[in-house]
C-alpha cells in the first residue's frame, strides 16, 4: 500500500511541477486527470491478485524462489519501500547466416515467428518482444520470464526463424524490478 501511495504522489508531483507559468488550461487539467486516473488504475490492477488480495514482496519472492527464479531485494532510500529484483533473460535476435529464402518462404517464416512469440507471451514465458527500428544486425529482442538461461535458450532456439537460420540468438541475464510497468 505504501508503494501505491508513493507512486500516486510521485505522479501528482511530476504533473504539478512542470515549471511552466501558472495559467489555467482546461485541456491540460483534463489530460493530467486522465493520466493520474490511468496511473492509479494501472497501479491498483498491478497490485491485485486474482483472489483480490495484495501479495507482499516476501510472498512474491518466496513464490519466485520456489519456481527456481533468482531474485534479490533492496530498500529504496527515498521511499523506504522494498524493491524486488528478478532475473529475466534478454534474447537478442540477430541476423542469421542463412538469408537466401525466397519471398514466399520468408513470409511463411515470419508468420510462424510471430505465432511462436505470441505463444511464448500467452504461456507466460516471454514478457515483451519487438523488432528494432533500424536495419542493423540486431533485429529485435524478446525478454524471457523463465528461471534459467537453459530454458530461455531452448525457447528462443525453438523460434522457426532461428531454426531456419534466418535469425540467430544471443541471450544475456537481465535484472528488473518485479511488477514495475514500462513507461
Amino acid at each position: 500500500m505504501k508503494k501505491i501511495t508513493t507512486l500516486f504522489i510521485a505522479a501528482l508531483v511530476v504533473l504539478s511541477c512542470k515549471g511552466e507559468p501558472k495559467e489555467t488550461n482546461l485541456d491540460n487539467i483534463d489530460e493530467g486527470t486522465e493520466l493520474i486516473e490511468t496511473l492509479k488504475d494501472s497501479i491498483v490492477s498491478e497490485a491485485k491478485e486474482v483472489k483480490g488480495q495484495i501479495k507482499t514482496v516476501k510472498q512474491i519472492k518466496e513464490e519466485l524462489t520456489a519456481k527456481g527464479f533468482k531474485t534479490f531485494d533492496y530498500v529504496d532510500e527515498e521511499t523506504k519501500d522494498t524493491i524486488l529484483m528478478q532475473q529475466y533473460f534478454m534474447a537478442f535476435l540477430k541476423t542469421g547466416p542463412i538469408r537466401g529464402q525466397n519471398e514466399e518462404e520468408t513470409a511463411d517464416l515470419q508468420k510462424e515467428h510471430l505465432a511462436h512469440l505470441g505463444k511464448m507471451y500467452e504461456l507466460g514465458y516471454a514478457d515483451i518482444s519487438g523488432p528494432f527500428g533500424d536495419d542493423g544486425d540486431i533485429r529485435g529482442i524478446t525478454i524471457y520470464n523463465v528461471p534459467t538461461l537453459k530454458m530461455a535458450d531452448s525457447l528462443a532456439n525453438a523460434d522457426p526463424m532461428v531454426k531456419a537460420g534466418r535469425l540467430e540468438i544471443e541471450i544475456h541475464p537481465w535484472w528488473a524490478a518485479k511488477g514495475f510497468p514500462l513507461r
